[in-house]
């Protein structure tokens, strides 16, 4: 292409400006400046954020259903989703773009250890319940051992992809089989001046930023691997024939790793699309919701609501009307993942301010002291309007959603906070199981043992004074 057709594309889109330092670069920069290979397009170059007025009001009473005091339908549920676990129908996505940065570390967030007795990561931990509810879904259906197997699809980014697979092949994949692990990336978007045009970082690179946990959607569809094009996420669920799929963020160590309740009641229910959420601590608390915008289902942000509707109540419970906090915790069939690809370009892009790096008219390397641009971010939830099918389900925070995203001493959602809360969950399970543990006693059961509570008859009637951590439940009576 001709440098001149080239310019002409690039002012076509009001970004001629990219090309100001043309003359000066080399045959190989000039490549990398070619519009083929440039991460921006003239729709994405002029995308805002464009949730909209339209009325928001809370879930419909029959849109959500619930787990917590309802035992007799999370084991309908547990069931349902079992069984679709041992034919190998249930697939995992998780969205582990992010680094520690804000916990002191450089490392992927699923690196971090918050200071367990076991000392295990994130990913370990996540990777352990995926073992167990394997052999628990076996055995509850009658299936061989060692013959079901959760797909774990892991969603990277391109400054963690590297570490993050060195990790899993470093422990050596946490003893899943590494076919079953599968490492994809997220996309970048174009980060832009506060009127719109893309910037440059360097006079041959545009700056760029991860697109945010809604870039999952095209990710699905972007090659595995150079050596292999025809190869995506999507393919391969299609080639594992994989009907279901369950979403969720690295940073919770409360996850339920494919969960068989949740995957049980979106079957029962036949979404193509569902969000877990939990009931807001308080109406002032700084979370999105999930409600309804212009009759259709969203996320609706803490700042979009006023004070009156946060603190407005159902006459009929007296609960929270808005009270669906979002976790980033969804379901998803994967006729309804293939079909995103229809309406993305729907899709609005979130806004960010931030202080970004470029270069100035000289080609000088400018660090700004202050917000200077825009990074563009789509959500994982941006799709919820789009869905035929959707539903919810609550569940109890305490046992299902303790975030990490704060420095260690800072009070909450941080190490300390995330740590409390999972030995606290396996105290319930013991107590629950009716063994006694003593006051100030820590146990820390390995998700090797029991997935959610599961595999602790032998412990009825045990108290246990000593604190400790087990790997198999046998190691309990050292314990006692």
């Amino acid at each position: 292409m001709s440098f001149d057709n080239i310019r002409q594309r690039y002012e076509a889109a009001g970004q001629g400006h990219l090309l100001q330092f043309w003359p000066k670069l080399s045959e190989p920069e000039r490549t990398s400046c070619s519009p083929n290979s440039m991460p921006w397009t003239s729709s994405e170059s002029t995308a805002a954020d464009n949730a909209g007025k339209d009325t928001i009001e809370p879930l419909p009473e029959d849109a959500a259903d619930t787990v917590i005091g309802l035992p007799e339908k999370e084991q309908e549920w547990r069931k349902i989703g079992l069984q679709a676990i041992a034919h190998g129908h249930v697939g995992v996505l998780l969205m582990a773009g992010g680094q520690g940065t804000r916990l002191g570390s450089s490392a992927p967030k699923g690196c971090y250890d918050i200071g367990l007795p076991s000392h295990k990561s994130l990913f370990q931990y996540q990777a352990e319940r995926i073992a167990r509810l394997q052999v628990v879904a076996a055995e509850e259906n009658g299936s061989p051992a060692g013959s079901v197997a959760i797909p774990w699809y892991v969603m990277t980014s391109g400054p963690t992809r590297h570490e993050t697979e060195q990790f899993f092949k470093t422990h050596s994949y946490f003893g899943l089989s590494p076919e079953n692990v599968i490492f994809f990336e997220q996309g970048t978007l174009p980060c832009l001046t506060m009127d719109g045009k893309v910037i440059l970082e360097t006079p041959s690179r545009v700056a760029v930023a991860p697109d945010g946990n809604g870039g999952l959607y095209a990710a699905l569809r972007s090659p595995l691997s150079p050596a292999d094009k025809s190869r995506t996420v999507l393919s391969d669920l299609a080639a594992r024939k994989i009907q279901y799929v369950h979403a969720y963020c690295v940073d919770n160590c409360l996850v339920r790793v494919a969960d068989p309740v949740f995957v049980g009641n979106c079957v029962r229910k036949q979404a193509d699309c569902a969000a877990k959420v939990v009931p807001k601590a308080h109406p002032a608390e700084s979370v999105g919701v999930v409600a309804r915008r212009g009759h259709k289902y969203s996320v609706v942000e803490y700042s979009e609501i006023s004070p009156e509707q946060a603190a407005r109540r159902d006459a009929r419970t007296g609960e929270l009307a808005f009270r669906a906090g979002n976790i980033a915790n969804h379901f998803y069939t994967t006729a309804f993942l293939a079909r995103v690809a229809e309406f993305e370009d729907e899709l609005a892009f979130h806004i960010a301010r931030k202080k970004i790096p470029h270069v100035d008219a000289a080609g000088r390397a400018v660090r700004p002291a202050a917000p200077n641009g825009m990074k563009l971010e789509m959500f994982v939830f941006d799709v919820f309007p789009f869905t035929r099918r959707f539903a919810v389900l609550e569940v109890a925070r305490n046992e299902e959603f303790s975030p990490l995203k704060n420095a260690p001493g800072t009070g909450s959602d941080d190490p300390e906070t995330s740590r409390r809360d999972l030995l606290a969950q396996h105290k319930r399970f013991l107590e629950a199981a009716g063994a006694t543990v003593a006051e100030g006693v820590e146990i820390e059961l390995s998700p090797l043992v029991t997935y959610a509570g599961d595999g602790l008859s032998s412990v009825k009637g045990k108290k246990f004074t000593r604190s400790g951590m087990v790997e198999s439940v046998e190691e309990l009576d050292a314990l006692v």
